[in-house]
């Protein structure tokens, strides 16, 4: 049965490296919210997307979901009520929702990861340290997997996500 795997975590966490290596493990239909708000602004650059792409991806996932794939969202996904975004989209898709947050426990490791990762969506720009933290970002107390990457490897996290699926 297909399952929506949601996503959460401030940029630098590890978020897309795992989400990739868990759709490329399992064949998972993989929605990155970077893609969706990079297509946005290449038609109209000082667009405010707001909640936009996050509804896109829903709506993406819900169709994809109701094909009996299991589907990956890659976000940030800061806050319940974006979750609930995709909380909807399972609940309209009948499949169950896997929270999955990603941390970095370790300032240092963290601040490497954001200064030094390369930007590989068209169009998106890279976020200093000094955005990261300054992001509006609520712990998802209530995800199903919470991984901190500064302690576990890619593999371990595919182990700890796809033991709950």
């Amino acid at each position: 049965m297909a399952v929506l795997i949601s996503f959460a975590g401030l940029p630098g966490t590890g978020k897309s490296t795992i989400s990739r290596a868990l759709s490329m493990a399992t064949g998972a239909v993989y929605l990155r919210v970077d893609e969706i708000d990079a297509a946005i602004w290449a038609l109209d650059p000082k667009r405010d997307i707001g909640p936009e792409s996050y509804h896109i991806a829903a709506a993406l996932a819900a169709s994809n979901l109701g094909l009996g794939h299991t589907t990956i969202i890659d976000c940030v996904n800061p806050w319940n009520i974006t979750r609930q975004i995709f909380a909807d989209a399972a609940g309209r898709a009948r499949v169950r929702l896997l929270g999955v947050e990603t941390i970095c426990s370790d300032p240092t490791v963290h601040q490497a990861r954001v200064e030094g990762r390369e930007i590989d969506v068209p169009g998106l720009s890279k976020m200093t340290w000094r955005e990261v933290l300054s992001r509006d970002y609520t712990a998802w107390d209530a995800a199903d997997v919470r991984i901190d990457t500064a302690t576990a490897s890619v593999t371990e996290a595919l182990s700890m996500i796809t033991g709950k699926l």
